[in-house]
């Protein structure tokens, strides 16, 4: 079937190139493919030459056919239709992911113009190519920052489709990307909000799936347009930084060089600026101004194997003294994304310099983050991540079954993906994360629901600490449990992270007979008070009523020169003791009294034949 559509493709690129040969005007040319358009295919598999000869058959095929369907399509920019999937797929590419993703970024926005279906889709380039297309195209329009209910459902869907094939969220995160690199195209208003929208969510998105090069840019290209000012700042001053330093990094880079050979460990030395939105938040941590930053440029060695890691860190420090509480080892400690790394801070010749070690293996994961689990290596992929040990793969499969959709949840949910983590041991050393703040409940939630169910207490290296008292980095947490405690709506104050939450819930909702009875007995006792409310209402009015009915008998009226006389107190001016009154004779009613003043009374005809003088009787 491919075989065939290429060729038909083929067939119809050659009758369009035709056309735009013997094209009379410029008007009938715009509608033909142009040079540039077929030809950055060519530059394509020059740039990413790792697919096979089949996946290039697949590719060249999926990009006629996006050429073909969107030909005289164009942006609201002016920008030619096939430009922005084209770009998405070469992020992707760079990244190394396979022919599907790369097929799948093609077509990730091509459903909004209703031109193909999805079974033509899928009948063409396979089921895998239209499920992440279909998944992206759900969560292209959405919108991540909001407080509703509905919009939390969506984030929600949004994250779980990491879980059903984590390709989905890389396709749209390179789509967001692309965006941002031409976010100067949208409205002034537009700017500020998708880029608002990017520092909340996909930057640290990107961050839990350790693609640290989209995520430095994504927050870099947010930072332009949320704080212009400061962005042009930074920009300027880190410029002047590396002009300044750059003969003291040179010098730094030939000091270890010549220590490495010495020792017989290859290395391979970059200097590289800090990134502006790495600065800024330093700033505010900090509260300094731009120019009292110094530490703005740094070192990143690498090397072969991890013991040439240490090593190297030790020659480094032998080298220059390091800065206290600048040390930082994620080698033996990796974060929950993978990332491995050792840092360190050194004083060297009068400044600070941040030194990052680590091997090339380690960089390719710190770069591509859950995408290097695609890499290819000399025909094979290497796996250099395996997605089962991902975390906020596991978090979000141990979340999926939580129907919980609270404003509450989804904000819990959020800031425990996407917010800063710490990492703690179990006694036998296993590494887990937990979201900040965390205690040792959320802890023995992690490790497993029957222990959480079960503690009464915990240990931080060794000594007793309160269940309330959120744990720290590097600590190694032991539970201690009872056959015969259960969760407490207490715990529910304490705990941080979702899955504890919804545990501690279901339990509760399951067992506490004593809650579930006390808050029957409450609304019990509300329903008879209002009914009790209601029946006091009910008895003021009747007594209001019959109050009125006493006082139309508690007075009477004299009509000339004789009293008692039954008479009508008229409604429409409703005459109380002790008003000016007149009254008349009425046709089968008797006597009518209104008050003086009352205009219907000398609107009554014959009014001055009719009336007759009264009093009220003292």
């Amino acid at each position: 079937m491919i075989k065939i559509l290429v060729f038909k493709i083929q067939k119809v690129y050659i009758l369009v190139m035709a056309t735009k040969k013997n094209a009379q005007n410029h008007e009938e040319a715009q509608t033909c493919f142009t040079p540039l358009a077929l030809s950055s295919l060519d530059d394509f598999f020059k740039s990413y030459d790792y697919f096979s000869k089949d996946e290039r058959t697949r590719l060249q095929t999926a990009y006629l056919y996006l050429l073909e369907k969107t030909k005289n399509l164009h942006r609201s920019s002016g920008e030619p239709y096939f430009e922005h999937p084209y770009r998405v797929a070469e992020i992707l590419a760079q990244s190394k992911l396979d022919a599907d993703s790369i097929i799948a970024a093609f077509f990730h926005n091509i459903f909004e113009l209703n031109i193909v279906s999805e079974s033509e889709i899928e009948s063409l380039f396979g089921k895998t190519v239209l499920n992440i297309t279909k998944g992206t195209a759900k969560i292209t329009s959405m919108q991540i920052k909001s407080k509703t209910m509905q919009e939390a459902a969506s984030f929600r869907k949004m994250l779980f489709a990491m879980v059903d094939d984590i390709r989905i969220i890389l396709v749209k995160m390179a789509d967001r990307l692309d965006r941002m690199r031409h976010l100067k195209e949208v409205s002034a208003e537009s700017q500020k909000k998708i880029a608002q929208e990017v520092i909340d969510i996909w930057a640290p998105l990107a961050n839990r799936l350790g693609m640290s090069n989209v995520k430095s840019e994504l927050e870099d290209l947010s930072l332009k347009y949320t704080n212009p000012d400061v962005f042009q700042q930074l920009k300027q001053l880190v410029a002047l930084k590396k002009s300044e330093r750059s003969e003291y990094l040179l010098l730094a880079q030939k000091e270890i060089y010549s220590l490495a050979n010495k020792h017989g460990i290859e290395v391979a030395i970059r200097s590289r600026a800090k990134h502006f939105y790495s600065i800024y938040q330093k700033m505010k941590k900090r509260n300094k101004a731009a120019e009292d930053m110094y530490d703005l440029l740094a070192l990143r060695i690498l090397c072969e194997t991890n013991a040439d890691c240490y090593s190297l860190i030790g020659l480094v420090h032998t080298l220059w003294k390091p800065l206290e509480g600048r040390f930082k080892d994620y080698i033996a400690m990796p974060k929950a994304n993978g990332y491995q790394s050792l840092h360190t801070t050194v004083m060297s010749h009068g400044h600070p310099l941040e030194i990052q070690i680590r091997t090339y293996k380690m960089h390719e994961v710190a770069e591509h983050g859950v995408a290097s689990h695609w890499l290819y290596k000399e025909g094979l992929r290497t796996n250099a991540v395996n997605l089962e040990n991902v975390s906020i793969i596991n978090q979000l499969r141990e979340l999926k079954n939580d129907t919980s959709n609270s404003e509450q949840a989804f904000n819990e949910l959020r800031d425990e993906l996407l917010g800063d983590s710490i990492f703690v041991f179990t006694p036998k050393g296993d590494v887990r994360e937990l979201p900040q703040g965390a205690t040792a409940i959320d802890f023995a939630y992690s490790i497993h629901s029957r222990i959480g169910e079960t503690i009464i207490a915990a240990k931080a290296n060794g000594a007793i600490i309160p269940l309330s008292k959120p744990l720290k980095n590097t600590q190694i947490i032991d539970i201690i449990t009872s056959p015969k405690a259960h969760p407490t709506w207490n715990q529910l104050r304490l705990v941080k992270t979702q899955k504890a939450r919804s545990k501690i819930n279901a339990y509760l909702n399951e067992h506490d007979q004593l809650r579930i009875q006390a808050e029957k007995q409450a609304a019990l006792e509300k329903q008879q008070a209002q009914e009790r409310q209601a029946a006091l209402l009910k008895e003021k009015a009747l007594k209001k009523e019959s109050k009125e009915e006493e006082n139309k008998d508690a007075f009477k009226i004299r009509i000339g020169d004789t009293s008692n006389f039954l008479v009508t107190l008229a409604r429409c001016c409703n005459p109380v003791f002790g008003d000016p009154i007149v009254g008349y004779v009425s046709r089968g009613r008797g006597l009518i009294v209104h008050k003086a003043s009352c205009r219907n009374f000398s609107r009554i005809p014959n009014i001055n034949e009719r009336s007759i003088e009264v009093l009220w009787e003292t």
